[in-house]
């Protein structure tokens, strides 16, 4: 068999059942031919963000996997790479490569070089005999260890090549390995946390490839300890849970505002605490446990006095013993969960005004509030975008269970959520999976709502349509003043009817619940909805910038 063919015969074995991909690779035919769907975007920016909402909501068990063809396809895939890697999202990504001697000659585009910054590993296979030692290779990178994007470049000759009898017989799934953390260094984490007055768990997207939710959930009821999750680690505590505090990153709400603030002990958890403009500014008057499978990211940011180095469900696990040990049946004060409801209704009271508004065009925050309140959380997985949608709808979201929020944005490309959303979806097809968006993100990425539609994967995309760059309002103000720098124009919905999808255009704020509910069931009924809402430029948001 070809190379190719026996790559699709290893990605079977792993469990793979969907190819993201854009023309020219013959693996997608090797692919298709084992019985791995092809799914094939517009762009291949958006087909690494399908593979990357694929693995964002399976744990990368099985991971996204996106094939491109040399030179321009790998070029156009690096942004949505990039993305990955700053988001530690394991997939895999399996570009051809110029034919072997041309590699490396100016100005032939490398993977191998080029994505060696974005990548947790990347390497060109250079002989047929070799595929399954390099595809091995790949999957131990993509199980094990801190999570990321893993790249094997296949030379477009060696791909077509026969692979030498024996090769692949000699292939077996990778299986993973864990490690827990010292235990002397967990008791004496335990013991602080325990003393602590007013303790806190930050809890990272590390929580949610570990599949310690539970686990995290057993922590927070022993101890009566609230609970904030990063950006990229929201659903991984139940956000309806009476000591979640949601989620911390550039915007928070009010609760976890004060809870943050007036901490003694953060016990973050799963989480590489990367000091960035979209994530939590810890203020420095706070004592640190860190806990996290990669040493790289210990005391990086900050001075971290209590590391912990290991899986985020074996430590929890270990702190939930070591606590127990400790208090040796004693009870923990049990009024956490009554201070956080109070602040949570405390600020909550203030937002009224806008989640509520009868203004037009229609406020982004009452279209967000309706539709929390005609969706269940639990039954759904949401994604923001770039801009004004991610800090309007982080902090007023309360997500359900694991995954079922889709937080990013440490390299954040407009429009990165649409690809996301269409891999949540066939990652979990019986949820309704839905990214909001700004006019600005849809210009970027919107003709992939096609690939949604023509692919029968029936996501629903809202898009606030406020007509301007709002978010660049400051930035932005002189140039606007002499040139409109800011507007944007286009009839959205229009689009996506025009893509083969069910759209609607809505401008009164009495509409919009109904529209949510009538979408839904469009996407019920196997199609990919799109809601364009006539907004408003909101220019408020909730603890923006916070602590720094």
């Amino acid at each position: 068999m070809r190379t190719l063919d026996a790559i699709a015969r290893i990605l079977k074995l792993e469990g793979i059942e969907y190819l993201s991909a854009f023309p020219t690779t013959s693996l997608i035919e090797s692919a298709a031919d084992i019985g791995i769907r092809p799914i094939i975007c517009r762009q291949e920016r958006v087909g690494v963000g399908i593979a990357d909402g694929y693995s964002r909501v399976t744990n990368g068990r099985p991971a996204g996997v996106f094939a491109m063809q040399y030179g321009p396809g790998a070029e156009n895939a690096y942004a949505g790479v990039a993305t990955a890697f700053s988001d530690a999202v394991p997939m895999l990504l399996l570009p051809l490569g110029h034919p072997s001697g041309r590699d490396g000659v100016y100005p032939h585009f490398s993977s191998v070089r080029s994505y060696e910054s974005v990548t947790k590993n990347v390497e060109r296979l250079h002989s047929p005999s070799l595929v399954a030692d390099a595809m091995r290779r790949a999957f131990a990178l993509l199980k094990m260890g801190r999570p990321g994007p893993v790249m094997v470049e296949i030379p477009a000759d060696v791909g077509e090549m026969e692979v030498p009898d024996g090769v692949l017989e000699s292939y077996m799934p990778v299986k993973a390995a864990v490690a827990g953390a010292n235990v002397a260094d967990v008791d004496e984490a335990a013991a602080l946390l325990l003393a602590a007055d007013s303790p806190i768990v930050y809890a990272g997207q590390g929580v949610m490839h570990a599949e310690a939710t539970d686990d995290l959930v057993e922590l927070a009821e022993l101890l009566h300890i609230p609970v904030t999750t990063s950006m990229a680690g929201k659903s991984g505590f139940p956000e309806k849970h009476p000591l979640s505090l949601g989620s911390s990153s550039g915007v928070m709400n009010g609760a976890a505002y004060r809870f943050i603030e007036n901490a003694d002990v953060v016990f973050a958890v799963g989480s590489s605490l990367t000091k960035h403009g979209m994530t939590l500014t810890i203020p420095p008057d706070k004592t640190l446990i860190q806990a996290t499978n990669d040493p790289i990211d210990i005391s990086k940011s900050y001075r971290v006095e209590y590391p912990l180095l290991g899986d985020a469900k074996l430590i929890i696990r270990q702190m939930i013993e070591a606590c127990r040990d400790r208090l040796g049946g004693a009870l923990r004060d049990g009024a956490t969960a009554e201070e956080i409801a109070a602040a949570r209704r405390a600020w909550l009271s203030g937002w009224m005004r806008k989640l509520a508004s009868d203004e037009t065009p229609i406020n982004p925050y009452r279209v967000m509030w309706e539709f929390m309140q005609n969706v269940d959380p639990n039954h759904a997985i949401v994604t923001h975008d770039s801009g004004s949608p991610r800090d309007q709808l982080m902090p007023f979201y309360r997500a359900g269970g694991p995954h079922t929020y889709l937080g990013w944005g440490k390299s954040h490309g407009l429009g990165t959520g649409l690809g996301l959303n269409i891999g949540a979806k066939l990652a979990d097809p019986q949820k309704f999976v839905v990214n909001f968006m700004g006019d600005a993100a849809f210009g970027m990425t919107g003709m992939d709502f096609e690939t949604a539609a023509r692919s029968a994967i029936p996501i629903l995309t809202i898009v606030l349509n406020n007509s301007s760059m709002a978010i660049e309002t400051s930035h932005m103000a002189r140039s606007h003043e002499l040139y409109r720098t800011r507007e944007l124009g286009g009839s959205y919905a229009e689009l996506g009817r025009a893509m083969g999808g069910w759209a609607e255009k809505i401008e009164d704020p009495s509409d919009v619940a109904p529209a949510i509910l009538r979408a839904k069931a469009a996407t019920e009924d196997g199609r990919a909805a799109l809601l364009e809402f006539v907004t408003s430029e909101e220019g408020e948001f909730s603890h923006r910038r916070p602590f720094g």
